[in-house]
């Protein structure tokens, strides 16, 4: 999921994002829908950003039934325009299994300041 938007990866995206995802991204005060998370991928894809480090050094699952509820702490690198810039925090995600594939309809992260 990372990955995919990261890349600009839309048909993943497609796969993955439910029409119903909500999400509530690190500072920024308006939650997320499948489209606003979409057109952020592809504006960051199309300035030619690109993700340089991905990591999760924690992370809890819990599983019921068909949703797992994943709790990570995270850290990236990003390169833009010759700079690269370093974000961290924690992220609750939801995961859905829908006829045998996992989809995301929810998160919501947190860079801890």
């Amino acid at each position: 999921m990372w990955r995919a938007w990261f890349a600009g990866d839309r048909a993943a995206l497609e796969r993955l994002i439910p029409d119903e995802t909500v999400a509530i991204e690190s500072g920024n005060n308006n939650w997320s829908n499948r489209q606003t998370i979409l057109d952020g991928s592809a504006q960051f894809a199309k300035s030619g950003g690109k993700l340089v480090k991905l990591e999760f050094p924690k992370t809890e699952i819990q599983v019921y039934g068909p949703t797992a509820i994943v709790y990570s702490n995270y850290s990236y690198d990003l390169e833009q325009g010759g700079q690269r810039s370093t974000h961290a925090g924690w992220v609750t995600e939801i995961f859905v299994n829908r006829k045998g594939q996992w989809v995301n309809p929810g998160w919501h992260m947190d860079n801890g300041k």
